[in-house]
């Protein structure tokens, strides 16, 4: 399954929201630096979906990502 976010940086409060059953709206207080914001990502969602593999295969530098959860 593929999962399509939007991703606001440095943000003053971490959500998530799900606008449709594939896009997700994420704001994390992380920096887009040194991939920071990328490893709180992958920490959400791995909590969100336990016991999934997922991996982010597009959007490494974007604040629109692709996230696939096997």
């Amino acid at each position: 399954m593929l999962i399509k976010l939007r991703v606001k940086t440095d943000a003053r409060k971490e959500s998530v929201a799900q606008t449709s059953a594939d896009h997700f709206e994420v704001s994390v207080k992380e920096p887009a630096e040194r991939n920071a914001a990328n490893d709180r990502i992958l920490e959400i969602f791995r909590a969100r979906f336990p016991m999934k593999a997922i991996r982010l295969i597009k959007g490494h530098h974007s604040p629109s990502k692709i996230l696939s959860v096997e």
